[in-house]
């Protein structure tokens, strides 16, 4: 599969098989998220890959405590769950202060769903959590955020074509505005 196959195929899965993700596939999926590029490269992304079953069903309850949907905690019981952080103070900043380690850690998450994706794995990018729950799940120290997690595994549902998008005229501009 090329990359601009995987973009055009890759859906959100919600519900996973219980197989376990083999090891060379989960590092090469890491190995993509390593090597993205950053602002002024300084790579502030850490990845914690969570595969314990006793610490994925703390992240899930932890999740589930939340203020996000309830039923999107069952994306968490799949195999493998990354969480993908940053660290503020090592990524770079535009004159005006505007920071990148948001942005920096996003374009990893994408080079992991992508691969993911490649290697016939289902990721859900999942944004709506409580992070001090997933901190203190994983003991994350204070300076480092938590930016998104994706649970990993096979998938055990069928999505289909890709949703409905915008028309490349509503979103795509020339020259000007």
């Amino acid at each position: 599969m090329n990359v601009f196959e995987a973009i055009k195929t890759r859906r959100s899965i919600r519900k996973y098989k219980p197989d376990s993700v083999e090891k060379e596939k989960l590092e090469k999926i890491l190995e993509a998220g390593r090597l993205a590029p950053s602002a002024a490269n300084r790579q502030p992304w850490h990845f914690i890959v969570v595969t314990d079953p006793t610490v994925r069903e703390a992240l899930r309850l932890a999740h589930e405590s939340d203020w996000s949907v309830r039923s999107t905690s069952q994306v968490l019981k799949a195999p493998v769950i990354i969480v993908i952080c940053a660290e503020p103070e090592a990524a770079w900043r535009r004159s005006d202060g505007e920071e990148y380690w948001k942005v920096d850690a996003a374009i990893a998450m994408q080079n992991i769903v992508l691969t993911a994706t490649d290697e016939g794995l289902g990721t859900c990018w999942i944004g709506a959590f409580n992070e001090e729950n997933v901190k203190k799940v994983l003991k994350i120290p204070p300076e480092i955020r938590v930016v998104a997690l994706t649970p990993l595994g096979y998938p055990a549902e069928s999505k289909g074509i890709v949703s409905d998008r915008k028309s490349s005229t509503e979103i795509v501009h020339y020259d000007q505005w």
